[in-house]
């Protein structure tokens, strides 16, 4: 029996681009959201993934290191 994964868009699914202060200047920052993964590219060679958990905290679970308070801001403009 093949167990069906659930492909249909979660909330907010999308592009997103919006500047972002990081490393002392202000930068463009891409987000893509699919379900529960949050791919970043920070001014064209930063690039980082992104998890939403369970009860709703976003954490890093790859590419380049992110500070804490970049992930804080990609959260609030994604997710409000």
């Amino acid at each position: 029996m093949i167990e069906e994964k659930d492909t249909s868009p979660a909330y907010k699914d999308g592009k997103y681009e919006f500047e972002m202060h990081y490393s002392g200047r202000e930068v463009p920052c891409r987000v893509q959201k699919e379900q529960n993964k949050l791919d970043v590219c920070i001014d064209k060679n930063i690039e980082a993934e992104l998890t939403v958990q369970d009860d709703g905290c976003l954490v890093q679970t790859g590419g380049t290191e992110l500070p804490d308070s970049a992930v804080d801001y990609i959260k609030k403009r994604i997710f409000g």
